[in-house]
């Protein structure tokens, strides 16, 4: 990132509206993530012997890899992909969680001039079937935690000619990680020469909305990324001993473009633990490995707070900055994370598509070296847009929003300087329909809409009212769920909380909440009045829920997101069969 000079008067300046002004892209022609990721760490034989990924197992196996090591087996897989028969732009699945193999994998993928295709361990057969389907997928990597699954999905996918087993998944397909490796040469793999343009990711999108869809990403996209990412972690890059750890499933966006490769980037260790999270162990890990900088969804964040209220207490942490995503964090966590963590969250927004084009920045370091406040985070709002992406809230017709009227999220092909925005997706794999649907205008300057309804302010702040389909009227008011959920979350009983609408013969519908209880609380008549009590006391007298449901967890996504439509669908079925049985 460049950034103009700091003027003396630096502490009066508006940093978001320097660091816009003095930015501009530079997207290389030719520009490949493996290499800035990985080989040019591993040629130089300082950078070489950098940790790239601390790893541990939930059983207790941990170890190191090194920036060589991790080139060293990147081209062996290299190598071994090729003698397999993939080529450029050819799909591989990577089909494993946070281990060394799999950032070892998408190196490799990368430099083949392949297409690295991540998918959740946690997809069934069905789910595998349907993306190994549709993207035509030649070769898939998996362990213990996915061959299974994979097998079973195995018989309705053509196209995928081998199955490489890593880990415990030995014996289980048609070649071994270890072996694959041992015979392949120990040569450097030459890279393939690829343009900035060429596309590296295929990711399909959760289905929150719909059926998923591959979203295609090419090279480029990282260095679009990287804006937010510096910004979001307080300028990340800028000291030597930055450590980084997320739980976030490195087969996600979330996981990918905003951990594992942006800290690749900067030649930083980054933490791989292969086990399932938990608030206590999350803690731990984090003081062990002397994490630095982490990005933790808003789920995890509630979770941790409601377990260990006081961390600072009982674990030390070296946290300089936190950045939350997927979902609105709210003011309850925003305040407990300046308290008790000590460091104002940063939240962002963006999805696979256009990632990482709004949030928050606690500090920046300006070209003289010194370190100065960035943007300041206001408790329940997403943030203004990082350097180098022009974002605005547009109508239906693909108007700007007057300030402080709601509007889905846009961002621009070109930036505020005129110039092709990096960040963009190639288009949806097999689906221009969806493409084009997703543009507003000329294809050449055009909006790309998000599906996500804010307001905007008049300091260009954002303030998320939901997904466009997650709003709904009740009584003829217009009602967005996260600020009631963020509300009731703030009840010292409720872990988490969805708000959907139930249809409702008078109102159109009521105001719904689904509650997953806090440990030892009990989901009786009285809580239910205290929690009707407490958001009527807090917000609107029309925003309370006439209903709550007690549950033992919400409906997620494999990217930590709620799917408030599983509910609303939920809903609108049991009104349809009161209504047949009436």
């Amino acid at each position: 990132m460049n950034a103009a000079p700091a003027p003396s008067s630096a502490r009066s300046t508006d940093a978001h509206a320097l660091l816009h002004t003095g930015f501009r892209w530079q997207v290389p022609e030719r520009f490949n993530i493996a290499q800035v990721c990985c080989g040019r760490w591993a040629r130089q034989p300082r950078t070489a012997r950098r940790v790239a990924v601390a790893w541990e197992h939930e059983d207790g196996r941990a170890g190191t890899l090194s920036y060589g090591e991790l080139q060293a087996q990147a081209d062996r897989l290299s190598h071994a992909l090729q003698r397999l028969g993939v080529r450029r732009g050819d799909r591989v699945a990577i089909v494993m969680p946070q281990r060394p193999e799999t950032a070892v994998a998408n190196m490799a993928i990368f430099q083949l001039g392949a297409v690295a295709m991540p998918l959740s361990m946690l997809f069934g057969p069905d789910a595998l079937a349907y993306r190994l389907q549709d993207s035509g997928a030649r070769v898939a990597i998996a362990d213990e935690s996915s061959i299974a699954n994979l097998r079973a999905a195995r018989a309705d996918c053509p196209a995928l000619q081998t199955v490489l087993a890593v880990g415990g998944a030995a014996g289980q397909g048609d070649a071994d990680w270890r072996d694959a490796l041992a015979a392949a040469s120990g040569a450097p793999f030459a890279p393939a020469d690829t343009s900035a343009h060429d596309p590296a990711v295929l990711i399909y999108t959760s289905g929150t909305t719909g059926p998923p869809k591959g979203a295609l990403i090419p090279h480029r996209a990282l260095i679009g990324n990287l804006t937010g990412f510096v910004c979001s972690q307080n300028w990340f890059g800028a000291g030597r001993d930055e450590v980084f750890w997320s739980p976030a499933d490195w087969a996600w966006t979330g996981g990918l473009m905003d951990a594992l490769l942006p800290t690749l980037y900067f030649g930083r260790p980054i933490v791989a633990f292969q086990g399932r999270f938990s608030p206590e162990r999350a803690f731990d890990l984090m003081q062990r490995h002397r994490v630095t900088h982490t990005f933790l969804f808003p789920t995890a964040l509630k979770a941790m707070m409601k377990a260990v209220p006081a961390p600072r207490r009982q674990y030390r942490l070296r946290l300089r900055a936190v950045m939350s995503a997927g979902e609105a964090v709210g003011d309850a966590v925003f305040h407990w994370c300046r308290q008790a963590l000590g460091v104002t969250v940063n939240e962002m927004f963006g999805q696979t598509e256009i990632n990482y084009v709004v949030g928050n920045c606690g500090s920046y370091v300006a070209a003289d070296g010194r370190r100065r406040p960035g943007w300041p985070a206001r408790p329940g709002s997403m943030g203004r847009a990082y350097p180098g992406h022009r974002v605005a809230v547009i109508d239906d017709e693909g108007r700007e929003c007057p300030r402080g009227t709601p509007g889905d999220v846009a961002v621009h092909r070109l930036d505020v300087h005129s110039h092709p925005d990096p960040v963009f997706f190639l288009g949806y794999w097999g689906n221009e329909a969806a493409t084009r649907a997703k543009f507003t205008g000329d294809p050449a300057s055009s909006w790309c809409r998000t599906g996500d309804t804010a307001v905007m302010d008049d300091d260009g702040y954002l303030w998320y009212q939901g997904r466009s389909d997650d709003i709904f009227k009740a009584a003829g008011y217009r009602i967005g769920p996260s600020e009631i959920e963020n509300c009731l979350v703030k009840h010292p009983a409720v872990a988490n909380a969805v708000v959907v609408p139930k249809p409702d013969a008078d109102r159109g519908a009521v105001v719904k909440a689904y509650v997953v209880l806090a440990p030892g609380q009990v989901g009786d008549d009285a809580l239910v009045r205290s929690l009707q009590q407490h958001v009527r006391g807090q917000l609107a007298p029309y925003e309370y829920p006439k209903e709550i449901e007690f549950i033992d967890a919400l409906p997620m996504t494999t990217t930590g997101k709620v799917q408030r439509r599983v509910l609303r669908l939920q809903e609108e079925e049991r009104a349809r069969a009161a209504a047949g049985a009436a």
